[in-house]
């Protein structure tokens, strides 16, 4: 029993009583639980274990590190927890091997501690939670002020700011692309039911040119028949491809080119509408008493109102640009494209297929080639 205690506690020098006797020592556990609590504020070392080096110690010997704790400071005495076995005191050479022990595993990086959470990140959270709560309030305080502004101007207490030259360009914008909106929606019925129309002279065609063949005496009539809405169905598809072309154009201008500038002059009456609140605003301000308190709130609101001035006044430069330029190009999309509606639409009818054939090459059309594996036209819509 002594030499199994012995074995288990190498690296431990246990002072001897006066009389010498080693029969007094606890019992195995309670020896094993009173070297678990010796070191107690020293590094885990759960991955390493101390092989006992003396007295000849078999593989019961090794004494899992996991249990022992290093000492803060070395020889510094420990008193243990439990009441089953007397006070453990080690050497000071046993405490200085097992304090060195401890350096090597924790420098080889077997257990790191857990890096604790930095102390600014409360810091930098903090600072994003104030900022949204900025930004919710600034949008808070410009939406009552627009409401207060858009409500007096609804029921005709508060002033707004007119431009009459381009207020009146922009409802003449919108006027046109309510109109041009209705010529497209015309546009696109009329291809659909011509569309119709040639699909059912193609069949047409098909049934007369079978019965030409099963019927020897009205094969002739059958026949020409047959040439002729044939003949229909090509010039057909031709004024298709035309067509086409213009409701496409049409429809770039209108819900494109038409709808951007009408975004830009969305932008402009918010810019407008903002300015002449933050202006009511200051007009207030300036008309009460010229306190301290009154007198910062003036110079905040002398900001705000400038800053929206600027605004205001850039998107209004924005939009009389913009309608100018699109001024100039509906001019020039819709010359081109009703000459080919008009040059197209009389070719077809008066059955002038060479004059209609060479309006598509005026204009650039390419029409689909048959068997193409592309969507047709009408699909495409």
């Amino acid at each position: 029993m002594s030499e199994g205690i012995m074995s288990k506690a190498a690296t431990m020098e246990i002072p001897i009583g006066s009389n010498g006797d080693a029969g007094s020592l606890p019992e195995d556990d309670g020896l094993e639980q009173d070297l678990q609590q010796v070191m107690v504020s020293g590094p885990n070392l759960n991955e390493t274990s101390i092989v006992s080096g003396g007295y000849g110690g078999t593989a019961e010997g090794i004494i899992p590190t996991g249990t022992i704790k290093a000492p803060p400071f070395p020889g510094c005495l420990v008193q243990p927890h439990s009441p089953r076995g007397p006070s453990v005191t080690p050497s000071a050479s046993a405490a200085s091997r097992m304090a060195s022990q401890a350096g090597a595993s924790a420098g080889s990086g077997l257990h790191q501690p857990h890096p604790s959470p930095p102390v600014g990140g409360e810091e930098v959270v903090r600072g994003i939670a104030v900022e949204k709560f900025d930004i919710v309030k600034k949008w808070g305080i410009n939406t009552y002020k627009c409401t207060k502004q858009l409500i007096s101007e609804r029921f005709g207490r508060g002033s707004r700011t007119v431009d009459l030259e381009l207020e009146t360009q922009i409802e003449l914008l919108r006027e046109t692309k309510r109109k041009y909106e209705c010529v497209l929606q015309l546009a696109r019925a009329l291809t659909n039911h011509f569309y119709s129309l040639v699909q059912t002279q193609h069949a047409l065609g098909d049934a007369f040119a079978d019965l030409s063949q099963k019927s020897p005496e009205l094969q002739e009539e059958f026949g020409y028949n047959a040439e002729t809405q044939k003949l229909l169905c090509k010039n057909g598809e031709t004024l298709l491809g035309a067509v086409n072309f213009f409701v496409s154009s049409i429809n770039t201008l209108v819900n494109k080119t038409m709808e951007d500038t009408l975004m830009t002059v969305k932008q402009y009456e918010t810019a407008r509408l903002e300015y002449d609140a933050y202006r009511t605003d200051l007009e207030e301000l300036s008309m009460g008493p010229r306190d301290a308190s009154t007198l910062c709130r003036l110079d905040a609101a002398q900001s705000q109102f400038q800053s929206h001035k600027d605004k205001y006044e850039k998107l209004r430069a924005d939009v009389a640009i913009k309608l100018k330029f699109l001024e100039e190009n509906k001019i020039k999309v819709m010359h081109k494209q009703l000459l080919l509606f008009h040059n197209a639409i009389s070719a077809y009818f008066a059955g002038n297929q060479q004059q209609l054939e060479q309006t598509l090459k005026q204009f650039n059309i390419k029409l689909k080639t048959p068997g193409a594996e592309k969507p047709s036209w009408l699909e495409e819509q």
